[in-house]
């Protein structure tokens, strides 16, 4: 009873965010706005440290950023500060001799989902791959975009994994959303035949069809050209240079946009979409899933059923085995009875 005591070395520091960049209840669906903790309950190595404020980041802007946890914190000490602050989410990192995971729960009565992650790469790692990273300053002002692909399974862990991702992130509505606050993408890709979550981050942003990277960059920063070594001005918007007319003009790569984008994407017009990559990248698994927040029933278990499988081969080979000696026992049985007659005839 004494660890719940009102004790300051206990509380959890939250660094609260201004309540007028953000608003509380959903347009859309009416409910309030989800949002979220990433944290852990014991100390983490530095790499995995990282990921953890990577994964801050990409939960931008309805998390808590500068979240301060301590030895003596318990889940009870989250949930006491998350219910006053409207937290829906826990995202929770942990890290063993053998294996690194992340659970992902649905405030105050669960479920939880726990994810086994085999590889990740950080954004930095992500950035320093790239010859050309890209991170705007107001990248993280808006939440990124949910894409889920191959979760169409009718089993039911699946289903609850699919609920889980659509509600961490805000809903929007394609009708009234404004092109400018999407600029990020959440894409989780589930591969039925190893079982295995693909997990990217990328930022998104439009390109017009047509229309030079000299030109673009002169509208956009509004800088005066170097035309030191060209004839003729004509020579600076004829010449084609790196990312010319001919980028991004495949017609499944272009959208026609509905209306102004900046100084360059001009509604009615096309324009490429871009993708690229700001991490941080995962591949994990789904092992088990629990009814409540970290405890109840279990609906699934990967390692109970890898286990049932094996108990039910084990028994199945030890009844073929049982099988097998009884019918051996019979043959043996025949052929002395065999003999028995020919004694008695003899």
């Amino acid at each position: 009873m004494g660890r719940f005591k009102n004790n300051k070395k206990s509380r959890v520091i939250v660094k609260p965010i201004p309540k007028k960049n953000q608003e509380d209840v959903s347009h859309v669906t009416g409910d309030k706005i989800p949002k979220s903790f990433v944290f852990s309950r014991m100390k983490l190595p530095g790499p995995v440290k990282q990921l953890q404020m990577d994964l801050r980041k990409l939960m931008l802007p309805y998390t808590a950023l500068s979240l301060k946890e301590k030895k003596r914190n318990t889940l009870r000490d989250f949930l006491n500060v998350s219910g006053p602050m409207g937290v829906t989410h826990f995202l929770m990192l942990s890290k063993t001799a053998s294996s690194l995971s992340l659970r992902v729960a649905r405030t105050p009565q669960g479920p939880t989902l726990t994810f086994k992650i085999h590889q990740y790469s950080l954004a930095s790692d992500i950035a320093q791959s790239q010859l050309r990273p890209r991170c705007p300053q107001d990248l993280f002002k808006s939440p990124p975009l949910i894409v889920l692909s191959g979760f169409g399974s009718q089993e039911l862990h699946l289903k609850l994994a699919t609920i889980m991702f659509q509600n961490i992130f805000p809903a929007i509505d394609i009708n009234t959303v404004k092109l400018s606050t999407c600029q990020r993408l959440v894409l989780l890709n589930y591969n039925k035949d190893t079982k295995l979550i693909d997990f990217r981050h990328y930022s998104i942003r439009l390109q017009p069809v047509g229309v030079s990277r000299r030109i673009r960059k002169f509208v956009q920063n509004h800088q005066v050209p170097d035309l030191r070594n060209l004839q003729d001005v004509s020579d600076f918007v004829t010449k084609a240079g790196y990312g010319s007319e001919s980028e991004g003009d495949e017609e499944a790569a272009t959208v026609t946009l509905s209306s102004d984008l900046g100084r360059v994407n001009k509604g009615s017009t096309k324009s490429a979409v871009k993708l690229q990559e700001i991490g941080p990248r995962m591949t994990m698994q789904l092992v088990k899933v629990e009814e409540g927040l970290c405890t109840g029933g279990i609906i699934f278990s990967e390692y109970e059923n890898v286990d049932g499988k094996k108990e039910k081969l084990k028994k199945k080979q030890d009844e073929e085995g049982a099988e097998e000696e009884e019918e051996d026992s019979e043959e043996e049985g025949s052929e002395d009875g065999e003999d028995m007659d020919e004694d008695f005839e003899d």
